[in-house]
C-alpha cells in the first residue's frame, strides 16, 4: 500500500479534488461576499427557519469547524506566527468564507434526512441537531457564522470553547456523535462514553448521494467490543474461528459507536412507519474482515439480540476494504484501525478513525485482521 500523510484534515496525498461548491477562501479560487448574488429570504429573515430540536429529543452530531471547513491556512498561520496573529488574520478574512471540509457532505445529508423528516412529522423533534465545536475564540465566530450562511448550512448551536476542553459541553449536549481533527479529543470523548471519530480528507473525493445519507461501519472495536480482536492479536487466527464458534450463541458487548447506529435505526423506523422503507434516505452498512461462515454469525446475532437492523453486511474474509466502500459511496465509514482508513481514503472514501481497543497497539504496524 501506498504510504500516505495521516495528519487529520490534511490531504493524505496530493491535491484533494475540488468539491462541488461555491467558490471560497480555501478552495481552488479565492471567494468574497462584494460579488456574491444577493442572499436568500432566509438569510434576510423574511421567511421563518424551522427551530432547532431540544438536545433530549434530537440525534446531536458534534462537528468541529476543522472537519467541516477547510482550515489549513489559517491553522499554519496559528501554528507559525501564534494566536493573536491567527486571530487579526481572521477578523481581516471574515467575510471569505471557507471551503468545505471532510465532513460537509455528511452534514448536507443529515440534512436532507431532516427535511425528509419535517415533511412526515412537521411537529416531531426528532431530528438531526448540528452543533459546531471549535477552540476558536469568539471574535471567529463572525467568519464561521458567514461560511455558514454562504453555504446554506442549518446550523443554530455553536460552542466556541477559547482554547478550552469541549468534552464537557457535549456532554451537556447529550451529544450522540462527536466528529474532530483532534485525536487527543477524540480519546477524551470516548474515555467519557461519547462515540467520537477522528476525520482525514482523502486524497480524492468519491461523489455521495445527495438524497440518502449513507453510514458505513466496522464491526469489531466499533460496532462492538474488542474481546474478540483481542483473541486475534494474542493467539492467532485459528483461536479466533474456534474462539468464535464457541461463543456464537453469546453475545458481543456494545462498542462505541453502537448507539449511533442505534439513533439512525430510531430515525429510519419513522420513515418505516409511514411505508417508506424501500426509499429511506438513511442506509446502513456492516463492513466487516470477519468471515460470513467462521465468524459472521456471532456478529449477526448480537445485532439482532439488540434490535438493530442493518441494511447491508459485507463480510469480506481479510480482503481489502477500499474497493467495496468505494461502490458503497458513504457519507463516512468508522473504522478502529489506521490499515483501513488508508485503504478507504486511496479510493476517495471519507474515513474517520475510531481509536479504541487492543487494534491502537498494531496500528503503527498497518496489520491486517481477519477478527475485524
Amino acid at each position: 500500500m501506498v504510504k500516505m500523510s495521516l495528519e487529520p484534515v490534511q490531504v493524505m496525498s496530493g491535491q484533494v479534488a475540488e468539491l462541488k461548491v461555491a467558490p471560497s477562501s480555501n478552495g481552488d479560487s479565492a471567494g468574497s461576499w462584494e460579488g456574491k448574488r444577493e442572499f436568500d429570504k432566509d438569510h434576510l429573515g423574511l421567511t421563518a427557519k424551522p427551530k432547532p430540536p431540544k438536545p433530549e429529543n434530537a440525534v446531536t452530531v458534534a462537528v468541529s469547524s476543522r472537519v467541516l471547513f477547510r482550515t489549513e491556512r489559517e491553522q499554519k498561520v496559528f501554528e507559525q506566527q501564534g494566536v493573536e496573529e491567527y486571530l487579526r488574520y481572521q477578523i481581516e478574512h471574515e467575510n471569505e468564507p471557507f471551503a468545505p471540509g471532510p465532513a460537509f457532505p455528511f452534514v448536507k445529508a443529515l440534512e436532507t434526512v431532516n427535511a425528509r423528516l419535517r415533511e412526515l412529522y412537521p411537529q416531531s423533534e426528532e431530528l438531526f441537531d448540528i452543533v459546531l465545536v471549535t477552540y476558536n475564540h469568539a471574535h471567529v465566530g463572525i467568519r464561521l457564522i458567514n461560511t455558514i450562511n454562504h453555504h446554506n448550512l442549518f446550523i443554530e448551536r455553536f460552542c466556541m470553547t477559547g482554547g478550552s476542553s469541549p468534552i464537557g459541553y457535549l456532554k451537556a449536549w447529550q451529544t450522540n456523535l462527536y466528529l474532530s481533527a483532534d485525536a487527543n479529543k477524540v480519546r477524551e470523548a470516548l474515555t467519557e462514553g461519547i462515540a467520537a471519530a477522528t476525520m482525514f480528507m482523502p486524497e480524492k473525493m468519491t461523489e455521495v448521494s445527495e438524497s440518502q445519507l449513507r453510514v458505513a461501519f466496522d464491526g469489531d472495536a466499533v460496532l462492538f467490543s474488542d474481546e474478540s480482536e483481542r483473541i486475534f492479536k494474542a493467539h492467532g487466527l485459528d483461536k479466533f474461528f474456534e474462539h468464535e464458534k464457541e461463543n456464537e450463541d453469546r453475545l458481543l458487548d456494545h462498542g462505541p459507536l453502537k448507539g449511533f447506529l442505534e439513533a439512525l435505526g430510531k430515525l429510519q423506523k419513522k420513515f418505516y412507519a409511514k411505508g417508506q422503507r424501500l426509499d429511506c434516505p438513511i442506509r446502513t452498512y456492516l463492513v466487516t474482515a470477519r468471515s460470513a461462515a467462521s465468524s459472521g454469525i456471532r456478529a449477526l446475532k448480537t445485532l439482532r439480540a439488540w434490535g438493530l437492523e442493518i441494511d447491508e453486511a459485507l463480510f469480506l474474509a481479510g480482503a481489502p476494504k477500499g474497493p467495496m466502500l468505494e461502490k458503497i459511496r458513504p457519507h463516512i465509514y468508522f473504522d478502529d484501525q489506521m490499515f483501513h482508513i488508508e485503504g478507504a481514503a486511496e479510493m476517495g472514501t471519507i474515513a474517520a478513525h475510531v481509536p479504541y481497543g487492543i487494534a491502537q497497539k498494531h496500528n503503527s504496524k498497518h496489520n491486517t485482521s481477519a477478527g475485524k
